[in-house]
């Protein structure tokens, strides 16, 4: 297919060279024209300096950008995707956004006769690069079905959660799961390391057994070495569990944990952290 792919950051850059590996035509913008020339030496396809230039002509758009204000402005914005869009066309945003700007633009592309699904991923930047990803996607099966065989360049999972919104919502589920776990692997590991056990092999031991997880597999070796400069940044976490609480207390959800690990994570910031990985959370049971 045509397709286009708005957003070259860590997740976007690898995400539209899978596209391209799949056999697609890809067209790419980035607000920063240079790394869309870079993508484009390394890929091929082609770039636009605007998302409507990009967008023009595309059987599916994608797009995976910073945050809600930036997907309003490559959909209805100065140079919008929105206006240069084919009637019929899907918008598929991979941004993780909050479930109301993802309704915000659902019915902004009703309007103009086009589909808009939200469909967050998970899996890091790794998952990316390595077009493994899990994609949990919100709106309608029509536009899922015509456009899950493409997301497949770069997913090894792609799920239809409900109408749009379900997609954010579901990836708030994960962010609340996820930030729970790393807490708890911060204090085990603290506790070990005073305990003065090696920490590195009751990683190795409890990795086998009901405390098994990605993230003690995965972060609990670096946490141990005090590595944390790579990965899903404290900053970035901030933002994803401030649209999980502000979305509990539309729904009534209690998250007293979450609130609490949220706290922690500014800690970090003052700490000056902000870029590092989420797993940094043990440096507060340290420092």
């Amino acid at each position: 297919m045509k397709v286009a792919f708005l957003g070259l950051g860590v997740m976007g850059y690898p995400m539209a060279g899978h596209l391209h590996k799949g056999g697609h035509d890809v067209c790419v913008y980035n607000r920063t024209t240079a790394k869309a020339q870079k993508w484009v030496a390394e890929y091929g396809g082609s770039y636009a300096e605007t998302p409507a230039k990009a967008a023009e002509g595309a059987q599916i758009v994608f797009a995976c950008v910073g945050n809600d204000d930036d997907l309003r402005s490559v959909c209805t914005g100065k140079n919008g995707a929105f206006d240069a869009m084919d009637k019929g066309t899907v918008f598929v945003d991979h941004t993780t956004t909050s479930a109301e700007v993802a309704r915000e633009m659902a019915l902004e592309a009703e309007k103009r006769g086009l589909s808009f699904m939200d469909a967050p991923v998970s899996g890091g930047q790794a998952g990316a690069e390595n077009g493994t990803l899990t994609i949990m996607v919100g709106g309608s099966s029509e536009s899922f079905e015509h456009t899950k065989p493409v997301q497949e360049c770069y997913a090894q999972a792609v799920t239809l959660m409900g109408d749009v919104g379900a997609g954010q919502l579901t990836k708030m589920v994960n962010q609340i799961t996820f930030v729970g776990a790393v807490q708890s692997i911060s204090e085990g590991l603290a506790f070990a390391e005073k305990a003065g056990l090696a920490p590195k092999k009751v990683i190795d031991v409890i990795s086998k057994g009901a405390a098994g997880s990605w993230q003690l597999s995965n972060r609990g070796y670096t946490m141990v070495e005090d590595k944390f400069d790579f990965g899903f940044a404290v900053d970035w976490v901030r933002k994803d569990l401030g649209f999980a609480l502000d979305e509990a207390r539309k729904n009534g959800s209690a998250l007293p944990v979450t609130g609490l690990i949220d706290q922690y994570y500014k800690e970090v910031q003052r700490m000056g952290g902000g870029r590092w990985d989420t797993s940094a959370l043990i440096k507060l049971l340290r420092d």
